[in-house]
This record gives C-alpha cells, structure tokens and sequence, in this order.
C-alpha cells in the first residue's frame, strides 16, 4: 500500500474506536432503542425493531453506522450482536404477549457456526417465546457462502423464530432469493418511499412487491414512512406494516413499552 497523508490518522481514528467499542460493551455505554412497526390493518403495534445506540462518554452520540463497520472489522459484531438480543429479549417479555421484536443480524455473525444455538440459549435465558422474535437480514447474507448460511437459516426457523429479509429490493437478486429461502416478511427499503405518492417508479416496484408477498402468503412492510401521503400510498397497495418517524422514532425500553401501552388503549 502506498503511503498517503492521513492515513495514519484515519487508521489511529480506527484503532481508537475498536478499543471505546470494547470498552463500551463492559461499561454499560451501549443503549438499545426501540421502534414500533405498525399493523395497517388495524394500528396496533405488532413488533419493535431494536436499534443500538452508543453514547460515547466524551465524544457524546457516536452513529452506528460509524461503529456497526469497525465491530464487524474486529470481530466485536459477534459479542455485540449476543448482547443485542440478549436485551431485545429481555425487554420484550415485559410487553404484550402479541408484541414481537425484531433483532438485526450482521452478515458476518453467519461466521459463527453456533448461531441457532445461541439464538435458543438466549430464548431460553430469557423465556421469550420463539415466536414473537423476527430476525432481519439483509440479501447479502445469501450472497457468502449461501450453503452454510442457508443451513443456519433453516436451523433458525427449526426454532420457531421468524425470519424477514431487510433492505429488500437494493440488491440484485432479492426476487431470486425468495426462492430459494421462504422468509416470512420482506422489508422495503425506506429508499422506494421516499419519493411516494408522485414516484412512478418506486410506486410500481412497491405495488409489486405486495403482490408478490400476498401470492407467497409474505408480510410486507415498509420503513421510512414519514408523512401522511406516504402512508396512504403504502396503504393503498395493500401492505401490511409500516415503520418510520410519522408513527415514531427510535426511542428507550421505558418508553417504548409507554407507547405500546397508549396505542393498545387506543383500540
């Protein structure tokens, strides 16, 4: 590699980060923030997405997509992503039993060959009933070594946990992957609707997909609903879920679990 200015710096930045990131996970530095997914069918809230968030003790909020790249670098994405769930199920037994959560899986914890057990030894930890738990991932997950990923998500949804594909229709071949590996909820990428109502194309690529999640007997959602016409795009094509900051933002276990509370009141 040849020498450019700055890259010791970046790579110090780098270096500094992996050793906070270590020490965040011991100290308690590390948060999980919740938010909701909602039924269009009825408005209830029928799962939350936990999302980590770091707030660095000097440095203040630090991104996760700063810190999610370095722990997949170092090897760190593996005791973080157990630490993630571990809390996601822990929290999610003080909700109501038709509440799920939805826990993100890197591409690279598929490394670990144990992932199923360790799933349903943290299921077991925390007596959450395998059921009301959805992991997410992302095409890319069958893109490496697809046979022994395949085999890990079989071995998944042996346990009862329900598996959605994240980011769907960002990558080239989510439609073929749908054969070769029946999720139970495909997850619109917040980026077809962003331009909803007027996007012709994002509005046609969105009516597909509900068509094919209806056929296949696949939930739809979609992320990043964040005004009325949106939702009433979404709505209109027939989906079954929506997420985004017109119902809410990520917020603290505490306050999820008030929110979940407020809308269940609300029927």
């Amino acid at each position: 590699v040849e020498y450019q200015p700055g890259m010791d710096a970046h790579l110090q930045t780098r270096e500094q980060m992996k050793v906070s990131l270590r020490r965040a996970l011991v100290n308690g530095e590390l948060e999980v923030h919740y938010q909701p997914l909602v039924n269009l069918h009825t408005g209830h809230i029928t799962t939350c997405e936990a999302l980590v968030r770091w707030t660095h003790p000097e440095r203040g909020p630090v991104s996760p997509a700063e810190f999610i790249p370095v722990a997949e670098e170092t090897g760190l994405i593996a005791p973080l992503g157990d630490w993630i769930l571990r809390q996601a199920c822990t929290e999610a037994m003080k909700w109501p039993p038709h509440v799920g959560v939805a826990v993100n899986l890197s591409p690279l914890q598929f490394r670990n060959r144990r992932l199923a057990a360790d799933v349903r030894e943290i299921l077991g930890e925390t007596g959450l009933d395998p059921l009301r738990l959805q992991l997410e991932v992302t095409e890319s997950v069958l893109l490496d070594e697809s046979d022994n990923n395949l085999r890990l998500l079989q071995e998944i949804r042996v346990l009862g946990v329900k598996l959605a594909m994240d980011d769907f229709g960002t990558g080239f071949s989510s439609l073929s992957y749908l054969r070769s590996f029946r999720f139970d909820k495909i997850k619109v990428d917040r980026s077809f609707i962003s331009d909803l109502p007027a996007g012709r194309e994002s509005l046609a690529i969105i009516r597909a997909v509900a068509g094919i999640g209806r056929t296949l007997a696949i939930t739809t959602t979609v992320e990043g609903v964040e005004t009325e016409a949106q939702l009433e795009a979404v709505k209109a094509e027939g989906f079954d879920e929506a997420q985004g900051y017109l119902f809410a933002r990520p917020m603290p276990a505490r306050q999820i679990l008030e929110l979940i509370e407020a809308r269940a009141g609300d029927i």
